[in-house]
C-alpha cells in the first residue's frame, strides 16, 4: 500500500494512493481517505479524491530523523574517506522536513549545497533494542528522501548539525510504501532532467536490518521517526533555481526546487 500524507480545504489527512504511478499517468491518481492513522489499525473511508485537488505533505511528521553517513563505498571514496568500522549516525531536526514539491531554501551560510538520494525508513511502531528477525515488524514502510547538505559547512565545523540539519534539508515523499523489500533498489537523482546519481541499494555497506539494529541499541524510535540509510555516489552542487528529483524503484519521484533563503 502507498499511504500519503495531504492537505485539502484546510484539512490533513492520510490517504491510501490508487491507481498506476508510473511517469506521466500521475494525474490518473486518487486518494482513498484512511479512517484514522497508519500507526495504528486503520480502514479506508472509500471517500477518494483524485491527488491532483490535494497538495501532499511529508508522508510523516518525525519526532526525530537518525541519517547514517557513508554507508556507500563509492559515494565515501568520492569525498576521500574511508569506510567507517561502525555506522556514522547523526541526527537531522523534525524542523528540516519538508515534502514534495516544497522549496528547499538555500542557506545564507554555504556556498556549497549538495544534494543526496536515500533511502529513508519510516518507523511504525515505538521500538529499542530490536532484533535482526524483528526488524521488519517494527517499519511501516519507505519512502524517498534528500539529505541536502552544506559541504562546506560540514568540511569546516567538527558537528554536521548546522550542515545538514538547516531548516528545508530533509525533503521527504512522496508517499510511504509498505510492501517493499529495500535490499536491490535502482536509487537516482537528477538535477534540471540531468543524471547525477544512479545506484542500488544492495550497495549499501550495511543494510536496513542492520541499520535499525545499530540503532535501537542505543536510542527508542517512536512511530514516525525515519532513518536514512546513506547515499550512493554522484552528489554535487545545487543552485538556486535547481529542480532536483530523487526517484527510487517501486516508490517513486521526490521533486523539490531550490529557492534563495529570504
Amino acid at each position: 500500500m502507498r499511504i500519503a500524507r495531504f492537505s485539502i480545504d484546510g484539512n490533513v489527512a492520510f490517504g491510501a494512493v490508487e491507481g498506476d504511478s508510473a511517469p506521466g499517468s500521475e494525474d490518473e491518481l486518487v486518494l482513498d481517505i484512511i479512517k484514522g492513522i497508519p500507526f495504528a489499525d486503520f480502514e479506508l473511508s472509500g471517500t477518494k479524491v483524485p491527488l491532483g485537488k490535494v497538495r501532499l505533505l511529508p508522508p510523516v511528521l518525525p519526532n526525530k530523523v537518525v541519517a547514517i553517513g557513508r554507508n556507500y563505498a563509492e559515494h565515501a571514496a568520492e569525498l576521500g574517506n574511508e569506510v567507517p568500522d561502525v555506522p556514522v549516525a547523526f541526527f537531522k531536526p523534525s524542523t528540516s522536513v519538508v515534502g514534495p514539491g516544497d522549496p528547499i531554501a538555500y542557506p545564507s551560510f554555504s556556498q556549497e549545497l549538495h544534494h543526496e538520494a536515500e533511502l529513508a525508513v519510516v518507523i511504525g511502531r515505538m521500538c529499542r533494542e530490536v532484533p535482526r528477525d524483528r526488524v521488519k515488524d517494527v517499519v511501516l514502510g519507505y519512502t524517498c528522501a534528500n539529505d541536502v547538505t552544506a559541504r562546506d559547512v560540514q568540511q569546516r565545523e567538527n558537528q554536521w548539525a548546522r550542515a545538514k540539519g538547516f531548516d528545508s534539508s530533509c525533503p521527504l515523499g512522496p508517499w510511504i510504501e509498505t510492501d517493499l523489500d529495500p535490499g536491490d533498489l535502482a536509487i537516482g537523482c537528477t538535477v534540471n532532467g540531468e543524471q547525477r546519481q544512479l545506484g542500488r541499494t544492495s550497495q549499501m555497506v550495511r543494510s536496513v536490518e542492520d541499520l535499525i539494529v545499530h540503532i535501537t541499541e542505543a536510542m527508542t524510535l517512536l512511530p514516525g521517526d525515519v532513518v536514512l540509510t546513506g547515499t550512493p555516489a554522484g552528489v554535487g552542487p545545487l543552485n538556486v533555481g535547481d529542480e532536483v528529483a530523487v526517484t527510487i524503484e517501486g516508490i517513486g519521484t521526490l521533486t523539490n526546487k531550490v529557492i534563495k533563503r529570504g
